[in-house]
């Protein structure tokens, strides 16, 4: 029983692609900066109203960014990014990294800050199977709370666990409270607020199975 869970948007699936993309089609040239305001206000609105579904999350903080950048937002347009994120691409090595865990008998979870239906639409886009899934919608919670974490572990029961994620704030920090063994991917290049948080941290998925195996 040993089980890899991930974050999915960021780690395996190219959020940030996939809000500048969905951005720029309903504000031509305004994608990169609604983006990096965007990420700051969905974290708040996530702070404020943990029992709200996602896909309307996104449209709260999709709005409030684009009044903070002074963008022009069709009140039908903050749905945007609930209706493209099925369409949001993996990465380039998602496939090769997930089947390399499957081969060595590792089991795979998905902790999402999503909803049901959403996160079931991006699993159709994951080239393995996985195992299992908590998403917020479940929990009534999102993450940095340590929800889907409890959830996971009460669920499962694993012998082993390794959680693997983007986000320091969403995932490293709340699994290094839990004390999980984890992998940080650090796609960003950011430096971490407390580096003794960090086990293992490399730019992508590339030599997942390594890192996962020695964590």
């Amino acid at each position: 029983m040993r089980w890899v869970t991930f974050d999915v948007f960021g780690t395996l699936v190219d959020w940030r692609h996939g809000i500048h993309t969905s951005v720029e089609l309903v504000a031509p040239g305004k994608g990169a900066e609604v983006l990096e305001a965007y990420i700051r206000h969905e974290r708040d609105v996530q702070s404020e109203s943990p029992a709200m579904r996602y896909r309307l999350l996104t449209a709260e903080a999709l709005r409030r960014a684009c009044a903070e950048e002074k963008v022009e937002l069709a009140a039908d347009d903050a749905s945007v990014l609930a209706a493209t994120l099925p369409y949001w691409p993996v990465f380039p090595e998602t496939g090769v990294e997930l089947s390399a865990l499957r081969a060595a008998g590792w089991r795979l979870g998905l902790l999402t800050n999503c909803d049901r239906d959403l996160i079931a639409e991006t699993r159709r886009r994951l080239p393995v199977p996985v195992e299992a899934v908590v998403t917020a919608e479940d929990v009534g919670a999102y993450k940095p709370a340590t929800a889907h974490f409890e959830a996971f572990g009460s669920a499962y029961e694993p012998e082993v666990w390794v959680h693997v994620a983007q986000s320091y704030f969403h995932d490293i920090v709340p699994a290094h409270r839990l004390g999980l063994p984890r992998v940080w991917i650090n796609r960003q290049g950011q430096r971490p607020d407390d580096e003794t948080i960090i086990q293992r941290a490399q730019p992508d998925l590339r030599g997942l199975l390594e890192a996962v195996e020695s964590a």
